[in-house]
């Protein structure tokens, strides 16, 4: 009886990616908590380096606010964090390409060159939507195994 139960429970659609392989979970929770810790550190330091305007550190704080949120998300709601992770960071690329070529300048007052943006828009973007990719896959792969989808 125990055999057969046993057998039963050890099934291959049982024994699934999001079984044999959590890490998809865990290295997109680290990857999210990185990309925000990164830009928390990033915004600090340059508030304590360079005298900023008080306006500048409230509309920096929501966003980091926001990204802290965007990466905790996905720990309790993975398809909905997911989905929001990658929506947000398609958003963030957009809207952050399109105002470094027209908006941002240096202290000459000349554009940033295309290197400086690309690298940058990378940096915002690309951790974010590898995140929300991996969220989206193990929620499809844990809920095809439990039979759900």
């Amino acid at each position: 009886m125990l055999q057969e139960a046993k057998r039963a429970y050890w099934t291959p659609e049982r024994w699934s990616i999001a079984v044999k392989k959590p890490w998809m979970v865990y290295a997109a929770r680290a990857l999210a908590l990185l990309w925000a810790g990164f830009w928390i550190f990033f915004f600090v330091g340059s508030v304590m380096v360079e005298p900023t305007p008080a306006h500048v550190i409230v509309v920096g704080s929501v966003a980091l606010l926001l990204f802290v949120i965007l990466a905790l998300v996905p720990w309790r709601w993975e398809a909905a964090g997911g989905l929001l992770l990658v929506v947000m960071s398609l958003l963030i690329g957009a809207t952050y390409a399109i105002a470094s070529a027209s908006f941002f300048r240096r202290n000459d007052g000349s554009r940033l060159p295309l290197v400086v943006r690309a690298i940058t828009t990378v940096v915002f973007t690309g951790p974010p939507l590898m995140a929300g990719v991996l969220f989206l896959l193990h929620h499809r792969t844990a809920n095809t195994r439990d039979g759900a989808a």
